[in-house]
């Protein structure tokens, strides 16, 4: 692996000049509270909430123990949080079991440490609700709030769970980096900023690009996922996801 894939890259695309797009206001009376009681109730997707509900019913024999939340997942952090962090999905013994996203499994290990370590997360571990975690100018949230079979979520799964993150987005004001983890977590973004009125057909997908989306908009850094697929590979390693955070931070404290 060589060393410029182990870092984000050195300099920050930027759109064009033209592009100046305004910030949607958010609804008047909406709310991450409200957004989060909405995306818990929500019974969208038949064949995700299904498969949450087996999950959590059957259970896993390291989990027997445990009563699983079985039920969509809302994002959580800072409301006032310059960082938004966007993953895929809820994990099947994760975050469906949890009730917090990338709380209680492996991906959420690696994160929280990389995150912990950028002074974005108040501890580097995190096992269940309640156990003292606080994201720190962050936010974490998730296109798609059901664990999918297989990890996979159907492109309509995708596009109706969709409305949820555009409203984080919008009510989420002072948001000036957005880290987007695995290419599903990049293209929604891509897609949500699309709808702004951003040109985004030029952005690709690779660890550590990082596109500024103009004055209005934030700067979109790509990562990969922290899955197992590819931390037990060595596709993405635990300096990887640092140099994003690193890189996140620096764009925060530079005023970008």
């Amino acid at each position: 692996m060589t060393a410029a894939s182990t870092t984000p890259t050195a300099s920050i695309s930027r759109l064009p000049a033209a592009s100046r797009p305004a910030r949607p206001l958010p609804a008047r009376g909406d709310s991450l509270r409200a957004v989060a009681r909405e995306v818990v109730a929500c019974a969208r997707c038949p064949r995700l909430r299904r498969h949450c509900e087996a999950v959590a019913a059957v259970r896993k024999r390291e989990f027997s123990a445990c009563t699983y939340w079985g039920r969509p997942v809302p994002g959580f952090g800072d409301p006032a949080s310059r960082l938004l962090i966007v993953g895929l999905a809820p994990a099947a013994h994760g975050a469906n079991r949890t009730g917090r996203m990338f709380t209680g499994d492996r991906s959420g290990d690696w994160l929280f440490r990389a995150m912990h370590r950028a002074g974005f997360a108040s501890q580097p571990t995190s096992v269940r609700r309640g156990d003292g975690l606080r994201l720190i100018d962050a936010y974490l949230t998730a296109p798609v709030r059901c664990a999918p079979p297989l990890n996979k979520p159907a492109p309509a799964e995708i596009a109706r769970c969709l409305p949820f993150l555009e409203r984080e987005l919008a009510l989420l004001r002072r948001v000036r980096v957005v880290v987007a983890l695995g290419r599903i977590g990049f293209d929604v973004c891509r897609r949500v900023f699309a709808s702004r009125g951003v040109p985004t057909r030029s952005l690709r997908f690779g660890h550590g690009a990082a596109y500024n989306l103009g004055p209005h908009g934030p700067v979109l850094i790509a990562s990969y996922h922290p899955s197992r697929q590819n931390t037990n590979t060595g596709r993405l390693t635990e300096p990887m996801l640092d140099a994003v955070f690193e890189r996140a931070r620096a764009v925060l404290e530079a005023g970008a």
